[in-house]
């Protein structure tokens, strides 16, 4: 057991310090920027290269703010914004930067009813009417609450790895956060927001297994295949996370995760009580059936309360969902497809 024990050890060291060294591939660039504000900008990917309809309809994507926007357009050949603009589509990308100075003050409202209405606000005007919606994990609960703030600008929601009842097989994480709750609002209270890493810290509690185990198989790659590019990819966008403004942190961890407010009808922004029922727009819930991070019965308590929800469900993890080979047969045509088909208010 001992001489396994090293052996492991030594394999885990390895994958690091080959991770730590290996070569990174650029990321393509940037598309034009239509509207910031503070430290929030929107990326107009109907202007890349790969899209075939500048002026095609509106989707705009509402990542998380805890992680940056570019999981969704790792390189040319795996981008979920690319891939929509290439089928026709105008995808506008919100990009959270850290809070600065009086956004470290900010809550749910100040970024959901303040600064991500006024995006909308620039994609209803590119656009000429109501728009779609899309948001992945925490970024689909900004979308939901935008939704039901602005219905009439509002014309499909598609949320994707989006969590609802955060009591539904997140046992574990809940009992993590609860022993961490007094360090966290600790932290909040002395620096104002959450850090990176300890955020970082608590997702990893779950499964301390996983990252000695995955780095032990990043180890035994060839550095030449596309796995191991992917590999380093994907562990850069994680270890590039965003702090989160204090208020905002304890709304969602004590709030959403500890005392469950969502499905309890409890999670107001501005003033309303955010309820699923209250859409009455097309909604499509993206199911990732191995998620690991939002449990599949989760993102579906949230499919079974929206009026004219459907369901995608899409064989893979949190991450793979986009990231993964199979992503663009698997979600981004169907994906694609569904906001295409969907009509606008006034056909």
């Amino acid at each position: 057991m001992t001489a396994e024990a090293r052996n492991r050890l030594q394999q885990f060291t390895q994958g690091v310090r080959k991770y730590r060294t290996a070569p990174r591939t650029a990321r393509p660039d940037e598309p034009a920027v239509v509207w910031r504000e503070g430290s929030t900008r929107l990326l107009d990917y109907g202007a890349v290269p790969e899209a075939t309809n500048p002026d095609g309809p509106v989707v705009l994507v509402v990542p998380s703010l805890v992680n940056r926007f570019w999981i969704l357009d790792l390189d040319r050949d795996q981008s979920f914004l690319r891939a929509l603009a290439a089928r026709g589509l105008r995808p506008l990308v919100i990009d959270w930067d850290a809070p600065r100075a009086e956004e470290t003050g900010f809550t749910l409202t100040d970024y959901i009813a303040g600064r991500l209405a006024r995006a909308l606000d620039a994609a209803v005007a590119l656009n000429g009417g109501p728009v779609a919606l899309a948001g992945y994990c925490m970024g689909g609960l900004l979308a939901l609450a935008l939704a039901q703030l602005r219905l009439k600008d509002v014309r499909a929601l598609a949320l994707m790895a989006t969590p609802w009842d955060f009591h539904i097989a997140y046992g574990d994480l809940v009992r993590v956060l609860a022993g961490m709750m007094p360090r966290l609002e600790d932290t909040v209270a002395k620096a104002g927001v959450l850090p990176v890493d300890m955020m970082q810290a608590m997702f990893a509690a779950l499964d301390p297994y996983m990252t000695p185990a995955k780095f032990r198989r990043f180890a035994a790659m060839d550095p030449d295949t596309l796995a191991a590019k992917r590999f380093v990819q994907l562990e850069d966008w994680l270890n590039d996370g965003v702090v989160l403004a204090g208020p905002v942190a304890l709304e969602c961890f004590r709030d959403w995760h500890l005392k469950n407010t969502p499905p309890r009808g409890e999670w107001v922004v501005a003033g309303q009580a955010i309820r699923p029922d209250q859409i009455t727009c097309p909604a499509l819930v993206v199911v990732p059936e191995q998620d690991h991070i939002v449990p599949p019965a989760s993102c579906r308590a949230l499919a079974d309360g929206l009026p004219h929800g459907q369901v995608l469900s899409v064989d893979a993890g949190h991450i793979g969902l986009i990231s993964a080979g199979r992503a663009d047969e698997t979600l981004f045509q169907p994906l694609a497809d569904w906001f295409l088909a969907t009509p606008t208010p006034d056909s």
